[in-house]
């Protein structure tokens, strides 16, 4: 994920879009949890790029074939292969794509085909009312974080944080697709680890900074992209949440920089639970005296006293969680599991 574009796409966004009122973006009414209508196979789902461009057409196949191998008709977004400089066409090209796919009554669930960055420039340009009479699911990660949370904080519907369209589609994720999508289980979400002779696990180990037991409301993702919407209305509610968090490309100095904004907003002394995912290639750069990804975990969630792990499996990984954005869960920071408490669909 290009980060450091992103951020700048921030800047971009204030001196290219028109001053939008609050009224307009932030609804009158309180919004409460809206579950997604269900979906099945067979049903049609539209795949959409509300982030970066593809460059490799084939990415495009992949996706389309993965999605129809699990079962779907697939619609592609108008825009899915425009392109504007590093992005997949105009904001509002691709804030029409999401808007169409929404309001279309024959697609049920909505795919991003990859993240990148950019999504955040769109925020303004969602027709949240349209969302809120169509709920269906959304699924994507990295980047996807900012519809997930402006999508929940304006409309309180579930989405999902998962694989992408051109991801990978191994075994592992296919599984806890169908369990989560066609079975609708409440599944627990736990770490599995690959065969190995050695005498010690150490493949997807996870690490509890603080023992216990917590329920409440699951929200987060990638924590570049939720600390770069803090203070907009586009930030979600953490009052008395599970908050989840995952990086990728970060040097510990820059993933403490943005911990120190959850501080400062006030999100990590509202939580009940904290999960940490991986943070792939993350490990400190050149310099002297560098904190250890360990050390700043430990510098702001264990003076919170609540229950806490890290080393889920969520984030820049090839088998990773699909968590429920703002369904109820139960942690257990000793195990190490994510269990959902609730239905997550109508």
């Amino acid at each position: 994920m290009q980060k450091r574009a992103f951020l700048k796409s921030l800047g971009l966004l204030s001196a290219s879009l028109p001053l939008v009122a609050w009224d307009s973006v932030h609804p009158a009414y309180d919004p409460k949890t809206l579950l997604p209508k269900a979906i099945q196979k067979g049903d049609t789902v539209g795949l959409i790029s509300p982030s970066a461009a593809t460059a490799d057409r084939m990415q495009f196949t992949y996706a389309k074939e993965a999605l129809e191998a699990l079962g779907f008709e697939v619609k592609l977004g108008k825009s899915l292969m425009n392109r504007y400089g590093h992005l997949a066409g105009t904001d509002a090209e691709r804030a029409g794509d999401l808007n169409d796919m929404f309001a279309d009554k024959d697609v049920k669930a909505i795919v991003s085909i990859r993240g990148g960055s950019g999504a955040a420039r769109i925020l303004p340009l969602i027709d949240y009312k349209a969302i809120s009479k169509n709920p269906k699911p959304l699924l994507g990660y990295s980047d996807i974080t900012a519809l997930h949370c402006a999508i929940h904080a304006q409309t309180g519907l579930i989405t999902f944080h998962g694989p992408m369209g051109s991801g990978s589609w191994n075994s592992f994720n296919v599984a806890q697709f169908e369990k989560i999508f066609f079975n609708r289980e409440k599944v627990t979400f736990e770490n599995i680890h690959a065969e190995s002779d050695d005498l010690v696990v150490k493949s997807n180990r996870i690490q509890t900074l603080k023992g216990g037991k917590a329920e409440g409301k699951i929200l987060g993702g990638n924590l570049t992209v939720l600390t770069a919407i803090s203070g907009s209305p586009y930030y979600p509610d953490f009052k008395d949440a599970i908050l989840f968090i995952e990086d990728v490309g970060e040097d510990p100095y820059r993933m403490d920089r943005m911990m120190s904004t959850l501080k400062l907003n006030g999100t990590l002394d509202q939580i009940k639970g904290f999960v940490f995912g991986q943070c792939s290639d993350c490990e400190p750069g050149g310099g002297y005296g560098s904190l250890t990804l360990d050390q700043v975990l430990d510098d702001y969630i264990l003076p919170l006293n609540i229950p806490a792990y890290s080393g889920a499996m969520i984030g820049h990984i090839s088998k990773q969680f699909i968590i429920p954005v703002g369904g109820k869960v139960g942690i257990d920071a000793d195990r190490g599991t994510i269990s959902l408490l609730e239905s997550v669909f109508q």
